[in-house]
């Protein structure tokens, strides 16, 4: 791991495999639901973002790409700078994520950022506030976020007196 990576188990476990590389700024977090597995010989770029994925053996996470909780990244995937592998995401092995494209569903379909109706056909379903937590989405004109961010405070405020070491 180099200098300013994190992984932090405190909501689920995470396993990283042989031989793998953790760049600057990386983070990695486990889940409840979600656990965060790296598999062997996988490099995770400088400010990669892994919340509770599957990242199967001879993976390549590009600098600043995101792969969010349920995914899967198959072996021998890249997913390039700043792309981004959604919520529940299954891509096959061998698959590339451009540079700054979003993959998105099971199967996933990998789209480029302008394609922002496509990826939500396929990402509302996935229903991030429901999975995450635990929460209906919002009908329109309405919000959902004082109750997610109550829950999620009342699960930090456990740190409340944390010390720095």
């Amino acid at each position: 791991m180099a200098f300013g990576a994190v992984l932090t188990a405190e909501s689920g476990p995470i396993a990283v495999g042989h031989q793998c590389v953790i760049m600057e700024n990386a983070v990695i977090r486990g889940t409840k639901r979600h656990p965060a597995t790296v598999g062997d010989y996988v490099l995770v770029g400088p400010g990669a973002y892994l919340s509770g994925c599957a990242i199967r053996d001879c993976a390549f996470l590009a600098t600043g790409s995101r792969v969010f909780n349920g995914a899967i990244v198959g072996a021998r995937t890249e997913v390039r700078i700043k792309a981004t592998v959604h919520l529940l995401t299954n891509l096959p092995e061998d698959a590339t994520v451009p540079i700054g494209w979003v993959a998105v569903g099971d199967p996933a379909r990998i789209l480029p950022p302008e394609a922002h109706d496509e990826i939500w056909a396929i990402q509302e379903p996935l229903n991030f506030p429901k999975e995450i937590f635990g929460v209906d989405r919002p009908k329109p004109g309405e919000t959902r976020m004082p109750e997610m961010m109550a829950r999620y405070c009342r699960a930090l405020s456990r740190h409340r007196d944390d010390r720095v070491l």
